[in-house]
Order: C-alpha cells, then structure tokens, then sequence
C-alpha cells in the first residue's frame, strides 16, 4: 500500500514537473513572436489600411499630445470610458508606426503646466457647471506636431466616436503636409460673383453679385482656381476639380477632365437636369417651351457606366419638401433624412438632412474595375417626373404619383482604376478651340482614382444652403442644412492625402451597462434639478434688475444701485452653492460607478478560478468519498 502510495506522488510530480518545464517552453518560443490581435467584433482597435499607408509614409517623428482630465470626480463616467478608448486607439497608431508616432499623455489639472501646455496647443476644457458659471474645466482633446507644424483637436467629442481614426489620421496627414491643396472650379454659373458694372447700376439698378458662400468658405482653407468653361487642359497645380452645372460642355473640356483624372486628379461634379438657378437659361427655356437648364458629362459617364435622364428629375413623398406659401408637398425638392444619407461614409455620416431641387437620378453599373458608392440616395416612395412638370404643377405630379420602389442614387462616389473615355484618341477640336496634341494620351489611371457625381447643382445656392445677413457692413451666414458641410467635408477628402479616401468609419464600440445607465440617469435627475432650480433664480434675479432698473433716470442708468448689487451678490452666492451641490452629485455618481467597476473585475477575473477551485475540491471529496467506501 505504501509503495502504491509513492508510487503515486513520484508520478504525480513528475507530471507537474514536466507540465511546468512545457508552459516554459511555450512562453519563451512565443514570447519571440509579438503580435497584437483584436478579438473585437468590429475590430475596433484595428487601423484601416488608410491609415497604415499614412504612418508608412513618416519620415519624421510626430508627436501626438492627449490632454486628458483624471480626476474621477471631475470627469463623468462616459467621458471617462471614451477617453480609455481613445488612449488604446493611440496605442495602437504608436505600435503600428514603430516609434514614429510619440504619445504623451497629460492631465491639465487647473492653474498647473500641463493646463498651460493645452491652452498653447489650442485644445479647450469644457465646463461642466450649468450656464458656464464657475466650477473646473475638463479637458479631452489632442494636439498633433511635426517639426513646426501643429493640428488641434480641441474636443474629442463620444458623439464621433465612428470618425475618431478619420480625425486623427487627417491630422496627422496635415502636419506631414501642411500646404494647402489647390483645387480648381468650372462652372457655367456665375459661382464667383461679378463686378459691379457703373453704367448698368445708373441705369437698372444693377448690383455686383457676392461670390457663393460655398466659394467663399473654401477660399478659408484652400487655393481657390477659377477654371474657364473652355478650358481643353487642366493647371497640373491642381488636386481637385469642382465641375459645377456644365452646361454646353463640349468634347474638348471633356477631353482634359478626363485626361486630368487620368494622372491622378480627383474630380468632384454637380450635374444637374434641372438647374433651378440657372436664371439666364430658365428665362430662355421658357420661350422656347424647353426644360430649363440642363448639364452633364456624357462622353465621361458613358465611359464609367453611368447615365442620367436629362428630361426627367426625382420625385420622392417621403423626403419632399413642404412649399413655404401654402403648406403643400413639393414632392421633387426633397429634404433628405438620415435615412436617405449614407451613414458609414466618413464624409456624410455625421450630416442629418440635406436639400435637393429638382435633382436627377444617376443610374446604371460602374464601369470594370471601379467601385461605386451611394452617397445619397431617395426612398422607395419615388418616381421619375418630367422636369416641365416638375418645376410647375407639384399637385398634378401627387396626383398621379406612382411609386416606383426603387432608391434611386442621387450622389455616388467612384473609386478605382479608371479608363479613359477617349480611346480613339483627342477629339476634334469645336470652333475655337485648341486641343494640344503634343502631350502624350494617357489612357488609364496609374493607381487608384476619385470621382464623386452629385445629380443636383441647386444644392450649392445660397438660398438653398444657407441664410445670408448684412450685419453692421459683414456678410453674416447661417448654415440652413447640410449642404455646405457635405461639399466641404468631399473637397477636404478628395483633396487631402488619397489614403484619407479608403478610411472606414468605424463601428461604434459602446457597451452601455443597464445599472450604470441607471445610476447616471438617477444623477442626471438630481442635476437637471438643481440647474433648473438656478436658471429660475437667474431669471428671477434680471427681472428684479430690470424692474429696479425702470425707475431710474439720466446717467443713474449706467450705475448699479445698492439694490441690485445686493440681487446680483445674492444671485452670485446662489450660484456657488449649486455648483458646489452638483459637484457632490458628480462625485457620489464616480464613487458608485468606481464601486461598480471594482466589483464588477472582481467578478470577472476572480469567478473562474473560484469556479475551477470548487470544482476541484468537490471532485476531491467525491473521490475521497468513493476510496473510503472501498
């Protein structure tokens, strides 16, 4: 019995002893291989292949600064989650560069270094105490620099979180290469204003025409071209060209769009069947009993295998616009949602509606070798319309509306190797025109190429887009919708590093806990309470300022009696005492939600090996049992 006893233990340790010489084996063979693997769903700490080709490129070290608040107390439970989510996407940027990217993480706590640091870098705290008054800022921002150069993100706001990799690898693609692009606009419409003429003004009253706002905001942040109509080649300083409303384009313009996309431009066009302002044309269509004015590249969208009716525009019930006289349906200008934007593109998933008049449908299949996007696109509660019809009787076009059931594609993105739409060669030259024939024909694109077609140029417009005030002598605007924001963020993309183009947006990662929800809406009742409970007293303390204020006379009204000092201290001390209120509701909430987290590790990591341990010993005691009985 002993010896079967001995006999036991010496196998039994030789076994430990040998499974512990093979986990040493396994640790130091695979301990040479380091390797990082996202067992993410959405692969959320995986960089896109954009964004690797950017960090490839780096020659020089970039410096990436996260300014970051800390303190659990200050910084609420969401916050204090996406920032954790930033910093292992940050992670992930410094592995894959291999020690070009520099990450320095700061706390900018109030009047020390770090909070200097972040003012110079440009990064902004945000206040957390209602209506602004008093309380610590919080800070979540980054600053990027190379060299000399800096870009800022001053608030890395959760609400794009899915545009976080784009955000920081165009920030980093613009230290890198801080020169401003140069992007080129043709159009047939008088997009840059014109000058006022004296002898017209004398006699009709003519005015000089402000460039479109567009126009304008793009000359913020970019080298504006005008490009003639008539050009026949493009000024190779350009990276992107904006083809707005091409209205009699000839062959030859064609001809050097085309070989201009061909060396790698990018090419951003608003074509339209219906042109709404296209005024000099519209009045001739109508004498003549024709559509208004129509415009397209049909020798380039034939090559890309595309086509769009000239004669006919969308009509959509679900995304039409209501008509600001009578309150009726304007079925063919329409007022997308959410649900006709595409929401996974970079460039349109943080815009919310956008306005179309009278916008042609861009039909048929991409050509061999290019990739076509939907940007925007009607709801299956849409028809063809003719445009006559369109434009003038919008109760005939409800009341013989049949929809069609198809979502017809309003804007596209084609990426991809592209084609010329010339292989015969240059095109004949038209009357006055000059085609070089020295320039060798290039007939496809080296790598891959851009094209974005919008079917609608009235988007553009400034009464479409925007609302213009003359305010005190400045040119005040007032964005109406996401028209502007859709054309500069495609012009900020399609003229940027190419890499920015094939960026994903990512996949939201967040997991909201119920409990925590719970505890955070039990806090955001206590704080609603009390911010409300100030902005009563607030309005309370100006009426009483203004009633005091009324009986006054003469300079007495530029002077604050002892009466309204003592409404304005006590509306002071009020203030403070709320604040600090909030701020202990803001502190209970992080010591609940460290308690939870706390319990909630210990949960996770300690329940296995509890679990394994238990098992153990019941099995243990089971055997013992069973040995006994023997």
């Amino acid at each position: 019995m002993k010896e079967k006893n001995f006999s036991a233990i010496l196998y039994s340790t030789a076994g430990v002893v040998i499974m512990f010489a093979i986990l040493v084996a396994v640790y130091v063979l695979t301990s040479a291989f380091k390797t990082r693997v996202d067992l993410t769903h959405e692969k959320a700490y995986t960089l896109s292949q954009g964004t690797r080709n950017i960090l490839s490129k780096l020659d020089s070290r970039v410096t990436i600064r996260f300014y970051c608040t800390q303190s659990s107390t200050e910084m609420p439970p969401t916050l204090k989650s996406y920032a954790q989510q930033v910093e292992d996407l940050l992670d992930e940027y410094r592995t894959i560069s291999k020690g070009k990217i520099v990450i320095q993480k700061l706390d900018p706590k109030p009047d020390s270094d770090a909070e200097d640091s972040a003012r110079l870098d440009g990064v902004e705290g945000q206040s957390m105490s209602p209506l602004g008054l008093g309380g610590d800022k919080i800070y979540m921002g980054l600053a990027i620099s190379m060299l000399d150069e800096k870009v800022a993100i001053p608030w890395l706001d959760p609400g794009r979180e899915r545009l976080l990799e784009y955000d920081i690898s165009r920030a980093i693609a613009r230290v890198v290469d801080p020169t401003p692009p140069t992007i080129g606009i043709m159009s047939a419409l008088p997009i840059f204003g014109s000058e006022m003429n004296p002898m017209m003004m004398r006699q009709m009253g003519q005015q000089a025409q402000q460039p479109w706002v567009f126009v304008t905001e793009l000359k913020k942040d970019f080298t504006v071209k005008e490009v003639p109509m008539t050009s026949t080649s493009i000024d190779p300083d350009i990276k992107l060209l904006l083809v707005v409303h091409p209205r009699d384009i000839t062959d030859g313009t064609q001809y050097a769009i085309d070989q201009f996309i061909m060396r790698g431009g990018k090419v951003l066009a608003f074509i339209d069947p219906h042109a709404y302002f296209d005024q000099r044309h519209d009045q001739m269509a109508q004498v003549l009993g024709e559509s208004s004015g129509q415009s397209s590249l049909p020798k380039l969208l034939k090559a890309w295998g595309l086509d769009m009716d000239m004669n006919k525009v969308v009509a959509d019930t679900t995304f039409s616009a209501q008509n600001p006289q009578n309150g009726g349906k304007m079925p063919a200008v329409l007022l997308l949602t959410r649900d006709g934007i595409n929401r996974d593109d970079i460039v349109t998933s943080e815009i919310d509606n956008m306005v179309l008049a009278f916008a042609g449908a861009i039909t048929g299949k991409a050509a061999d070798g290019l990739k076509e996007t939907v940007l925007l696109h009607s709801s299956k509660n849409a028809e063809l319309v003719e445009s006559i019809t369109a434009s003038m009787a919008s109760d005939q076009i409800l009341k013989d509306f049949k929809p069609e059931n198809i979502e017809y594609a309003l804007a596209v993105r084609l990426t991809g190797k592209f084609k010329t739409a010339f292989p015969d060669g240059p095109p004949k030259a038209e009357k006055g025109e000059e085609i070089s024939t020295n320039t060798p024909q290039l007939k496809e694109t080296r790598g891959d190429g851009a094209v974005v077609l919008v079917g609608d140029s009235d988007l553009l417009a400034d009464q479409i887009c925007v609302q213009v005030q003359d305010f005190m002598g400045y040119r005040m605007t007032r964005p109406l919708n996401g028209n502007l924001n859709f054309v500069q963020s495609e012009v900020e993309q399609l003229s940027g590093d190419d890499n920015l183009i094939s960026l994903r947006s990512r996949a939201s990662i967040n997991r909201p806990f119920t409990r925590l929800k719970a505890m955070e809406a039990k806090a955001g009742q206590q704080w609603e309470s009390k911010v409300k409970q100030l902005e009563d007293q607030k309005a309370e303390t100006e009426r009483k300022l203004s009633e005091l204020q009324q009986g006054k006379q003469g300079n007495e009204k530029f002077i604050l009696s002892p009466e309204q000092q003592q409404e304005m201290a006590n509306f002071e001390k009020n203030a403070s005492d709320v604040n600090k209120q909030l701020k202990d509701v803001r502190k209970q909430l992080a010591r609940d939600t460290d308690s939870l987290e706390f319990w909630t590790k210990v949960v996770n990591i300690g329940a296995m090996p509890a679990l394994v341990a238990i098992t153990g010993l019941v099995l243990a005691a089971v055997k013992r049992n069973k040995t006994a009985a023997k």
